[in-house]
């Protein structure tokens, strides 16, 4: 275990290094001189010299590269070329809002998930099963944006149950941040639900219908040790699936953090783009980066102890 676990850290550093560093390339190849942004359309060549020279941006790129890395190692990823305030600063304080939708959302998800999927795999024909079919037509069907704003009009402007927009720091009031966070975390779990729902509910019977679960049933196991077995065995694909939600549901935070007003690196992400700030932009795909890799990290030591083989690969 302990090689296996090594490995993967070994790999989820490789792919750290190797993202960043084409990330930096690549924003500069796709930006150009972000002066104009910056400045503006009435800006004169002068002055966007000028701006060029304190940005450092006359210099070689490989020297700019190597000088921002040798900063973002040790969690400094320069100043804003929009306010001069230091990048690590700003994603500091707008990384709570992301975690705290994405992880709720990811959490919500992985429960009702785990209770929809289980519930239509003990029974594939029963009435839960064709609701969850009906669902993923439809969740799939409909933009993640309209599902937002049909939210905030009924439990927000209706029913008056959650705030419209806002964002209430857990530090300030417990109750105020879990309401203000809801309806974001449900409008991003309910494409996951159905999606974890399904591979579950899928992986659960092909295991059911394999010899060993026959064998098991054969000696006189109990109907509950018998499903915990077939879970377990179903388990790994579900788990994957979740992996690539929690990832895929920080890309679609965007969204939602524009739409119920949120401060999180959604919104920051989309200001940075818009005038390429490139160190924002940079900072942001670290972290992004960095959380990709410890959630896989951790998705690789859960199947590490689900299925011992997967230590061997």
């Amino acid at each position: 275990m302990i090689r296996f676990t090594l490995r993967r850290l070994l790999s989820g550093a490789i792919l750290l290094v190797v993202v960043t560093s084409a990330s930096f390339f690549l924003a500069h190849l796709a930006i150009g001189d972000p002066t104009a942004g910056l400045l503006g359309d009435s800006a004169t060549p002068a002055q966007r010299a000028a701006l060029r020279q304190q940005l450092g941006l006359n210099r070689p790129l490989l020297e700019q590269f190597w000088d921002w890395l040798s900063h973002a190692v040790r969690g400094d990823f320069g100043t804003s070329w929009r306010n001069f305030q230091p990048v690590s600063d700003q994603i500091s304080l707008r990384v709570p809002v992301t975690l705290s939708i994405v992880v709720a959302a990811t959490l919500l998800a992985a429960v009702v998930g785990l209770i929809v999927g289980i519930a239509t795999g003990l029974r594939p024909s029963g009435i839960l099963a064709r609701v969850l079919k009906l669902a993923s037509v439809v969740l799939f069907a409909l933009p993640g944006f309209w599902v937002s704003l049909m939210l905030v009009m009924a439990f927000a402007i209706k029913l008056q149950w959650f705030p419209a927009v806002g964002y209430v720091p857990l530090t300030h009031s417990a109750s105020g941040w879990l309401r203000s966070i809801t309806l974001p975390s449900i409008a991003l779990a309910l494409g996951a639900i159905v999606m974890i729902a399904e591979q579950l509910r899928n992986g659960f019977l092909e295991v059911n219908n394999q010899d060993f679960v026959r064998t098991l049933r054969a000696r006189g196991l109990s109907a509950r040790r018998v499903t915990l077995h077939v879970l377990r065995n179903a388990s790994p694909a579900a788990l994957t699936v979740l992996a690539i939600m929690f990832v895929g549901l920080l890309g679609g935070a965007i969204v939602v953090e524009i739409i119920f007003n949120l401060p999180g690196i959604g919104s920051l992400t989309q200001s940075a783009s818009q005038i390429g700030d490139i160190p924002v932009l940079l900072g942001l795909t670290v972290v992004t980066v960095v959380f990709v890799v410890v959630v896989n990290f951790l998705l690789d030591l859960v199947l590490g102890w689900v299925n011992p083989k997967v230590r061997e690969k």
